[in-house]
């Protein structure tokens, strides 16, 4: 897309700091970090529960269109259950896929940037500044975990291919990366929300006048 600037991603082989992709520069600090949980992942990212019941559904239709053509009652729900058995495949693919997802990813927040660590077959780093920052939210889910997702300020965005599953579901144009998945979104949340606000509150160095002067001013949102 013309115009976009997109933010840079790093491939590594080995970590220096675990999560980051290279040593710190002088003046920051890790605050938090943390993993997402895979069930989360497999819920909320994969959608394996609506998948789940649409395999179910399937199946239950199979049988029963078998039992009204007349198959006996054993073939009708041999049938279904063939159908669920397909279901079940990739089902555990992605099932599978949701584990290593977690295990491979780590979130990091510093004092200035939030860094995602991801992918299962291709890990790379994102590096997320609070200056790109335009928002920032946390939701709640019934299992007791939470997601955060961050909104970037135009022109500035993420290949949404490069982070899946680690974005907001149905925001493919512009994704929104996110957190997901954390068992202590709270604590999370509340260390994001502080540091963006210390950083929206940095002093803005002055500026040269000139004929195209341009009025700086810092990038960052407290969470929702």
């Amino acid at each position: 897309m013309s115009g976009t600037k997109k933010l840079p991603i790093f491939e590594h082989d080995g970590e220096p700091i675990p999560g980051l992709p290279a040593v710190l520069p002088e003046g920051e600090v890790i605050l938090w970090q943390g993993a997402p949980r895979w069930g989360g992942i497999a819920r909320r990212a994969l959608h394996l529960r609506g998948l789940a019941l649409y395999f179910a559904f399937i199946g239950v239709l199979r049988g029963t269109a078998m039992a009204a053509e007349g198959a006996s009652t054993l073939d009708a729900t041999l049938g279904g259950l063939l159908m669920l058995l397909v279901g079940a495949v990739p089902i555990g693919l992605l099932a599978g896929f949701a584990i290593l997802s977690a295990k491979t990813s780590l979130y990091t927040i510093t004092n200035r940037r939030v860094v995602m660590r991801v992918g299962v077959a291709l890990p790379m780093t994102i590096s997320l500044p609070f200056a790109l920052m335009q928002s920032a939210g946390v939701v709640k889910h019934s299992d007791g975990t939470g997601d955060i997702s961050m909104t970037l300020a135009a022109p500035h965005r993420v290949a949404w291919i490069a982070i899946w599953p680690h974005t907001k579901s149905f925001r493919v144009a512009r994704p929104e990366p996110t957190l997901r998945a954390l068992a202590d979104a709270d604590q999370a949340a509340q260390i994001l929300a502080r540091a963006l606000a210390a950083h929206a509150a940095m002093p803005v160095p002055a500026m040269a006048a000139d004929s195209n002067r341009q009025t700086a001013r810092p990038g960052a949102a407290a969470l929702a």
